[in-house]
């Protein structure tokens, strides 16, 4: 039998497909375990401190560890009633949305005006901006705490609000002057022509069209305000305690309640969980707006 050139030809084309094929399905297949992995190394020590925080103290000193076990509420009744840690979450929700609030609502003006306009001063202004966020927090907790002690302002919400609104207001800025660049100027002079005035530009034009990277830059500011420990736990004694100062309550020379720790921490972190996935969609949408135009 004859095997004309086109035969062959014909025969190594799909020779040399299947092969690719057959190196995508493995490329993929590597992918999907290597995502797996990561997934599964994220998703574990959170599992592992609602667990725990379910087991009686026995079950969570066991080794190796009780996998099946009856599980209790006790930690959490104690965690939030006996430690306070339900008044200290009161404080942190109340801390962090204030902050968040008078961010955006500092920060998209500043925004606005750091993208639409020229004036002198402009980029040292952006820079100093940017600077803030550049510096150690270590390095600025004796001075916050000598300046709170003079002004009186210790274990108070008001110190807490100052302090965070410093840090957050520079990511409020820095996230919206990029999403405000990104809103065609056309917009505004269209606006300007109709009669509408700058400030009413601003908050019926640019605003909602720069409503993803606002809610990407709350989000951020007030997940930073609920996190902190270090200024929390410097400026703060009984009253303004936030949650993460009341996690580290549990700590003594005797012993360690590991279910109530880790029922607190699940207290801390369950909020933000939930928060995360009910606003991934916009998150996403703010965090890629203006990559590709």
């Amino acid at each position: 039998m004859n095997t004309t050139p086109t035969t062959l030809d014909s025969g190594r084309v799909t020779l040399r497909a299947r092969r690719a094929r057959l190196a995508r399905q493995r490329a993929g297949i590597g992918h999907f375990f290597g995502l797996l992995i990561v997934f599964l190394s994220s998703v574990f020590p959170f599992y592992w401190m609602v667990t725990t925080s379910l087991k009686h103290q026995a079950d969570a000193l066991a080794y190796p560890p009780h996998w099946v076990f009856t599980p209790t509420l006790d930690h959490y009744i104690d965690a939030l009633f006996q430690h306070d840690v339900a008044g200290s979450l009161v404080n942190s929700l109340l801390i962090a949305s204030s902050t968040t609030v008078l961010a955006i609502m500092l920060g998209t003006p500043a925004a606005y005006a750091l993208a639409r306009y020229e004036f002198r001063g402009k980029e040292d202004l952006w820079f100093w901006f940017i600077s803030n966020r550049m510096v150690s927090p270590v390095v600025l907790a004796v001075p916050f705490f000598l300046i709170a002690t003079k002004l009186d302002l210790v274990d108070t919400h008001i110190v807490l609000i100052l302090l965070y609104l410093t840090f957050s207001l520079p990511i409020v800025v820095w996230i919206c002057t990029d999403q405000f660049r990104n809103i065609p100027v056309e917009l505004d002079e269209a606006a300007r022509l109709d009669g509408a005035s700058p400030w009413r530009v601003f908050w019926r034009i640019n605003l909602p069209l720069a409503m993803p990277g606002i809610v990407v830059s709350a989000i951020f500011a007030f997940i930073f305000s609920w996190n902190d420990l270090l200024y929390a736990l410097v400026l703060t004694r009984s009253d303004a305690v936030t949650s993460p100062v009341a996690a580290t309550s549990y700590m003594s020379g005797y012993e360690l309640p590991w279910g109530e720790i880790m029922a607190t921490g699940t207290l801390i972190v369950l909020p933000m969980v939930v928060f995360a996935l009910l606003v991934s969609g916009r998150l996403v949408q703010g965090l890629t707006m203006g990559a590709v135009k």
